[in-house]
């Protein structure tokens, strides 16, 4: 599974999911076999947006219709800010799926 994050910055373990409108990079995680492989940072979701197959946002109010035309799951993280917490609430199936 290939998660696509809009973060405060692009450092693992200190940047924070972030407002769509205010992300400062964009972190790509993809997790196979319940585990993390690999983390990049983009300054841009459409260097990655392709090959996303589900997008975590901080609250129901984002702006998400682009993803969902594109066929991309919306999951909701309302508690957890950092990559590790995302991760974690993923694999626990805790992220809220965002249906319109």
């Amino acid at each position: 599974m290939i998660l696509l994050l809009p973060m405060d910055g692009n450092d693992t373990e200190e940047s924070k999911l972030t407002d769509i409108t205010s992300a400062l990079s964009w972190a790509t995680i993809e997790i196979i076999d319940g585990k993390l492989i690999n983390t990049t940072f983009q300054d841009s979701y459409n260097e990655t947006y392709n090959n996303a197959e589900a997008i975590v946002v901080r609250n129901d109010y984002e702006p998400i219709m682009e993803f969902f035309e594109a066929g991309i799951v919306v999951l909701v993280a309302h508690t957890q800010r950092y990559i590790e917490d995302i991760v974690e609430a993923y694999l626990f199936r805790e992220l809220h799926d965002l249906a319109l």
